[in-house]
């Protein structure tokens, strides 16, 4: 299947700051836009046909003058066969996307979702409030109903102590609240869906009844979604991306929201040697599995958010590659939240710290990703602290005062 990634894009904002600080009119804004450079992009899964037509554009594009397309450098014909990367303005782009509608129209559709993948994401309501994807970084606070998490060792188990918990979490600023009756720690194994549902329900209830904040479910069975979403969930957070059959369906009929995470192998075996040969290109074909399935039940793709699963079936290297890279996984054109919390990774990178004394690193880490402009939500344990942090990175992503020559 032919993928494009954004390798890397101007971003239109921080050229118009320079446009306004030359004092260019609105018009000469938009000119310039089309006309400066834009993007690299990369192609992988070409067909010989695709390949063959873009080596035809490229090739009526060398003379001086007649740039009408991106520039086309072609991988590795017998050890990277079906690879490219094309660079250019946005107006060659156009030019290009054009020509391939009618004869390459695959190359033409993922073309068209690189170019966008900086658009935010439309709006999705839930639980009564409306995320507005793009202004800032929104916080799921983590509410573990179990008494083996990797985080918190069960020091909130127990009906009473979760629900006080979430209703803290919720005081402290949470934007979604997420209900956990399974650990999916490393190593972990399940627990039954009756067990599991003895643990997420009461805390469902007793947190409906004292915070209007939308509450996730994170289950991976489709039984103990149904019911959790009959207690009051309004969202099914799945580690593996909807492998129960009959787990979308539940969703759909519900009217839920769903987000869906890539993981390699099971939370028993996933940190036993993952491997990858393109970590980004394989993420990518399991979430667009996920959406599909989710899609073909009934759920709208507007419901749709997306995790790329940092910590599960990723090695040290795989996590840092996927939070550098996070802007290729928005070619799928929906949100993504993003779990760094207390993981190892964190602890490694510090020194070998345990996970109750990884606030500062995880800070660090939602506070690089919100800069980027890399999710939409973030899911932590440590409510308030998170808060602070997104605040200063959103609002210095969003900064826009140069000064009185800069003014509009």
């Amino acid at each position: 299947m032919i993928r494009a990634r954004p390798i890397s894009a101007d971003r239109p904002e921080d050229l118009v700051l320079a446009f306004r600080r030359m004092g260019l009119p609105t018009t000469a804004r938009e000119y310039l836009l089309e006309k400066l450079p834009h993007a690299q992009v990369l192609l992988t899964g070409l067909s010989r046909d695709e390949g063959r037509f873009l080596q035809s554009l490229h090739e009526a594009s060398t003379a001086p003058g007649r740039e009408e397309y991106p520039a086309w450098a072609t991988g590795d014909a017998k050890a990277r066969p079906g690879v490219g990367l094309l660079s250019g303005r946005r107006e060659q782009f156009d030019r290009l996307l054009a020509a391939a509608r009618p004869q390459a129209p695959s190359l033409a559709l993922a073309l068209e979702r690189a170019l966008e993948a900086g658009r935010a994401p439309a709006a999705l309501a839930l639980g009564g409030r409306t995320f507005e994807w793009g202004t800032r970084t929104y916080v799921m606070g983590v509410v573990n109903a179990t008494p083996d998490s990797f985080s918190d060792g069960g020091r909130y188990f127990g009906t009473e102590a979760t629900i006080n918990h979430g209703v803290a979490l919720a005081e402290a600023g949470a934007d979604i609240l997420d209900v956990g009756g399974e650990s999916t720690r490393p190593g972990s194994q399940p627990v039954s869906a009756e067990e599991e549902l003895a643990r997420v329900l009461p805390v469902i209830e007793g947190l409906c009844a004292r915070t209007s904040v939308p509450l996730s479910v994170d289950t991976t069975k489709a039984a103990v979604a149904r019911e959790a979403l009959k207690a009051g969930a309004h969202l099914i957070n799945d580690i593996t991306g909807f492998s129960d059959p009959g787990l979308p369906r539940v969703v759909a009929e519900a009217g839920a929201a769903c987000c869906l995470m890539h993981i390699q192998g099971t939370p028993a075996t996933m940190q036993q040697a993952p491997r990858y040969d393109d970590l980004v290109d394989e993420v990518l074909a399991f979430l667009e599995d996920a959406v599909a399935r989710a899609e073909a039940a009934g759920v709208p793709r507007g419901r749709i958010l997306l995790d790329p699963g940092i910590g599960f079936g990723k090695s040290f290297d795989h996590n840092l590659y996927l939070l550098r890279r996070l802007g290729e996984l928005r070619v799928l054109g929906l949100p993504l939240l993003v779990g760094t919390s207390r993981k190892g990774f964190l602890g490694k990178l510090t020194g070998g710290k345990p996970a109750a004394e990884r606030l500062a690193a995880t800070l660090g880490s939602i506070a690089a990703v919100a800069a980027m402009g890399g999710a939409e939500v973030v899911r932590v344990h440590d409510v308030a602290e998170a808060r602070d942090a997104l605040a200063v990175a959103d609002a210095i992503r969003q900064g826009l005062e140069g000064g009185a020559l800069y003014g509009r």
